[in-house]
């Protein structure tokens, strides 16, 4: 990443604090407020094959501004070449934790997206809101079904019975490993199970690293905290998304794990954002979890750096790792033009198919399919796709972000910052979560 903290600080809070307000600015109901108002008529179907129609333009917005960005802009250029005089598709790249909350008010004055890439989390957000229209005829054209795709990633984009995104990519956390501390223990790979890591550590740090592995009290501490509740049998949210179940036994164990490695002297007390990650890669961290969109900053930046990668460890007993997707969308702001309709889900239907030369910008394809492709079989990060149930997503309820960002992230950094222990830390943030979760129901009027 040319700039891992502008990608973290957004993903880092799963939602914008201010775009709730951005939303109910638009819409001003306190159910389904329109973001943007609706297109005059019924779309147009799509049924397959190339756009035909006069020659169109249209505004795509996504955030990949960091080591993912030159992948993109090299499939959009092709695209654009491809079909000069049909579609031109004009690329507006903005900052993750920008993005959201400048898309609702741009598509209400018309200078928004035509189609966009948004993460999962957000799908469930902007449907609610009217911001996006159907894909429905898209996905049933192409003869796609959840069998196509990890089936998390596909439910996630159908709200109300209606599917509003198509997926692109999964991107996780995984486990960064500096080959030459392992080599001093005699190790070739990082352990994958508690038993195993927590001996490593230990032997690391006879071996002269002063702190193998930091503990970081923001990014990316609560992915980190997801993964590790989800492997010791908890889960974020039920099932109608009105409750936050992180705090019970299976939170306190997770978020134990993590201050535990801060007693034991693994990490420094008080980590500074981003600092383990520039640790590791300058040599003085062993192990460090993080994004797999750091594959090409440290091929690019770190070229002297031995390290190789795998899945978390399995530290609570059941393998699980935190999980995302960019999935593309198309807004309403594209529904008022009969004509853009049908080349933003062209669009969206050709790029959809380029899910394997993605995976070269350092993700793992959506489609089952890509993901077998033999000529990306050799990427590093395909191999975490080995069994596909280990990837845990947040739920696509809409608000969900705010409550990650003012309840989940906050009660973390709580206790790793040894202001209050696991269990107060989680029973304030439940609290505040629950709160949050009502509000929300009442909004979005689910």
């Amino acid at each position: 990443m040319t700039s891992p903290l502008s990608r973290r600080s957004f993903l880092g809070l799963s939602g914008a604090v201010g775009l709730t307000a951005a939303l109910t600015a638009c819409g001003g109901g306190t159910k389904i407020g329109a973001g943007s108002s609706a297109p005059a008529s019924p779309a147009p179907a799509f049924s397959g094959g190339e756009y035909t129609g006069p020659k169109v333009t249209l505004d795509y917005w996504n955030g990949f501004t960091g080591g993912d960005g030159p992948h993109m802009r090299k499939m959009l250029e092709e695209f654009n070449k491809r079909f000069a005089g049909r579609i031109e598709v004009r690329n507006v790249t903005r900052r993750w934790e920008d993005l959201y909350p400048a898309m609702p008010t741009a598509i209400a004055a018309g200078k928004g997206p035509d189609v966009a890439v948004v993460h999962i989390d957000w799908v469930g957000t902007f449907a609610a809101r009217r911001t996006l229209l159907p894909l429905d005829d898209v996905v049933s054209s192409l003869g796609l079904t959840e069998s196509d795709y990890i089936p998390a990633i596909w439910k996630a984009g159908v709200y109300r019975d209606q599917r509003y995104s198509v997926p692109l990519d999964v991107h996780c956390l995984a486990d960064y490993w500096n080959t030459e501390h392992l080599d001093r223990i005699g190790l070739k790979e990082a352990p994958a199970d508690r038993e195993g890591y927590e001996k490593a550590l230990t032997e690391l740090k006879k071996s002269g690293v002063a702190n193998p592995f930091w503990m970081p009290n923001k990014w990316p501490a609560h992915l980190m905290f997801m993964s590790l509740l989800w492997q010791f049998g908890g889960d974020l949210y039920s099932e109608d998304g009105t409750k936050a179940l992180w705090g019970g036994p299976e939170g306190e164990q997770a978020l134990a794990w993590m201050v535990e490695q801060i007693d034991k002297g693994h990490s420094p007390a008080e980590v500074a954002q981003d600092s383990q990650y520039a640790a590791f890669k300058n040599g003085k961290v062993s192990l460090t979890w993080d994004g797999i969109w750091q594959i090409n900053d440290l091929k690019t930046n770190a070229p002297s750096l031995k390290w190789g990668m795998s899945p978390i460890p399995n530290i609570g007993g059941t393998a699980a790792m935190w999980s995302s997707s960019h999935n593309f969308v198309m807004t309403s702001q594209a529904g008022k033009d009969p004509n853009k309709v049908q080349a933003a889900k062209f669009f969206i239907d050709h790029m959809g198919r380029l899910s394997a030369e993605w995976a070269r910008a350092g993700m793992i394809p959506a489609r089952n399919s890509a993901r077998q492709d033999p000529q990306i079989a050799d990427l590093p990060q395909i191999k975490l796709a080995a069994d596909p149930d280990v990837f845990h997503f947040i739920p696509a309820v809409p608000g969900v972000g705010d409550v990650q960002s003012k309840a989940l992230e906050l009660a973390v950094a709580k206790a790793v910052l040894k202001q209050s222990s696991p269990a107060e830390a989680l029973k304030e943030g439940v609290a505040s979560a629950d709160k949050l979760l009502a509000d929300n129901k009442r909004k979005y009027g689910r």
